[in-house]
């Protein structure tokens, strides 16, 4: 098991990324703590876990909040001495961020996915960053997706919050590196599996006057395999990630588009 022995944060544990992550990071035995704004979801998965012969705590934590994230890390480093991981899979919902043409979009909505996605990043992997370098070693990871790279209508600030995040991955990678912290990132092409990715199909098919199915495919038929990579596909990679077997990869991110994006 490639993850034996490594205690594993991971916030937003209640969502399709997240819950995946926790159940894989479980079977290659992580001890895991799992963090969201709410309970809802989290003691079922923990308890699934739990039932599997692994370990998963569960705590309601705002990752917004940098004083409930710090005191969380400290629980955690007094229940198991250290942390080894944070992977922050925090999501949020698009009913309105996304398939309004950037002219015509509020500024509230265009900010959201910057100030969620992007600050909840800072702060979690911020705190995680100063108390892995204490100790001189960890993981830090997310997941971003492919409008960091390229040019797609009708995302508002959702791209926009991608690809500062992985700057944020590349910057805190090059200040924390030397003192033994890998900082790492997922970007992936649109995962249907996950509800949200559904709604956000859904938003940008409307936008189009088109069936949900319709443009789904469009996306899949983008890539080489002409078909989306899956939830699953997604926690397999991160498990390999946050491992010791990729010590040398550090301030990247992992191009999991299927070709979508040719690096």
């Amino acid at each position: 098991m490639l993850l034996t022995n490594k205690v594993a944060v991971i916030y937003g544990a209640s969502g399709a990324v997240g819950s995946t992550l926790a159940m894989t990071f479980a079977r290659e035995g992580a001890t895991l703590f799992l963090t969201g704004h709410s309970l809802t979801g989290m003691d079922e998965l923990a308890e699934k876990i739990n039932a599997a012969g692994g370990s998963a705590e569960v705590a309601r934590v705002d990752a917004l909040d940098e004083r409930a994230v710090e005191m969380h890390l400290n629980r955690v480093i007094e229940r198991a001495g250290r942390f080894d991981i944070s992977f922050n899979a925090i999501g949020l919902r698009n009913t309105t961020l996304q398939g309004t043409p950037l002219t015509d979009l509020a500024l509230d909505q265009f900010m959201a996915p910057i100030q969620t996605h992007l600050q909840a990043n800072f702060i979690t992997a911020r705190l995680a960053g100063r108390l892995m370098a204490a100790k001189g070693s960890g993981v830090i990871m997310t997941v971003t997706s492919t409008p960091s790279r390229v040019a797609n209508p009708l995302m508002g600030g959702v791209a926009v919050a991608m690809a500062a995040e992985e700057a944020l991955i590349r910057d805190l990678s090059v200040e924390v590196g030397p003192k033994g912290v890998r900082v790492l990132g997922i970007r992936t092409h649109g995962m249907p599996d996950s509800d949200t990715i559904k709604e956000v199909f859904g938003l940008h098919a409307r936008a189009y006057d088109m069936p949900r199915e319709q443009f789904q495919q469009l996306v899949a038929e983008r890539t080489h395999r002409k078909r989306l990579p899956s939830l699953q596909e997604m926690a397999e990679v991160a498990v390999f990630m946050a491992s010791d077997n990729a010590s040398a990869m550090m301030g990247t991110v992992v191009n999991m588009s299927l070709g979508a994006i040719a690096d």
